[in-house]
């Protein structure tokens, strides 16, 4: 088997109330971006701090934190969220400025899927719809083939697996794609859970629709901690890659992102896997 790829999603949901690691001014992702490559990140995502932005505005704010990282790291491998416009319209166009400006890695959320919290009674709660068409879908996917980029695939449901498949088959995904399986404690990502929990048998069932398909994929623990679940260890064995980071992490310690890379590596060497470089990973998944 090849090398990890280590994803690190820095930064999201999870506020510095919850754990004071976490990076939000742009000083602080570009410091953490930068220790998380040298501790074996290979990928690395992250959010703004800034909502109703237009679409310049919003790739200006992720570039102050990602020019100083390209400054000292040109091999970096860095990638924004959805933009979230006015109202939380959710739109892929700053991935064009973004593009021009020398990012390489984008990313389509290929589904629609509930999120919200739990009442006391633990039943969920909440109207937020992440809204995903099929036709946001094509136009993520369009942007990436127009500018070059390697879309990150988030997959929360099964079905947004089988929609990237449909597309795999037509021979219509952009190249540089990767696919991350999220697996939903009952934590979840907002507090009620979603999608398939994190076993060993959730896994199989994803694996059996990847079967066939050569499109790296990751795994990752959204609402608990990816390295301390069995998890990362069931995707090692099968040749799998590792997405993780304060954005989903959920647990009794307050890490770093650092730290969580650290493990990671780790972990790796335990199964006798090397870790990517982000050069290494930008030629495993065929990045444009």
């Amino acid at each position: 088997m090849g090398p990890v790829i280590i994803e690190c999603a820095i930064n999201g949901v999870t506020p510095k109330a919850t754990n004071p690691h976490v990076p939000v001014e742009p000083s602080e992702i570009t410091a953490d971006a930068l220790a998380c490559i040298e501790a074996g990140a290979a990928i690395v995502h992250n959010h703004i701090d800034r909502y109703g932005l237009s679409v310049e505005q919003a790739a200006e704010r992720y570039l102050e934190a990602w020019r100083p990282v390209l400054a000292v790291r040109p091999d970096a491998l860095l990638y924004p969220t959805i933009h979230f416009g006015e109202g939380f319209a959710i739109s892929y166009e700053h991935l064009i400025p973004l593009a021009a400006a020398g990012m390489r890695v984008g990313l389509a959320d290929p589904g629609s899927v509930n999120l919200g919290g739990v009442g006391p009674d633990g039943v969920p709660t909440g109207n937020l719809v992440y809204s995903n068409s099929f036709d946001t879908i094509g136009r993520a996917f369009e942007i990436c083939h127009q500018t070059g980029l390697g879309p990150s695939l988030a997959i929360y449901e099964p079905g947004f697996l089988r929609t990237t498949l449909a597309w795999w088959r037509a021979g219509r995904l952009p190249a540089g794609t990767m696919i991350k399986l999220y697996f939903s404690t009952e934590s979840g990502y907002l507090g009620a859970p979603f999608g398939l929990p994190p076993t060993e048998r959730a896994l199989d069932a994803y694996l059996e629709i990847l079967d066939g398909c050569d499109i790296p994929w990751a795994v990752s623990v959204v609402g608990g901690d990816l390295c301390a679940s069995p998890m990362a260890r069931f995707a090692l064995e099968r040749g799998g890659h590792l997405h993780l980071g304060l954005e989903f992490y959920r647990g009794d310690r307050t890490p770093t992102n650092v730290e969580l890379v650290t493990e990671a590596v780790r972990l790796c060497e335990e199964f006798g896997r090397a870790v990517a470089t982000p050069g290494e990973a930008a030629r495993m998944l065929g990045l444009p």
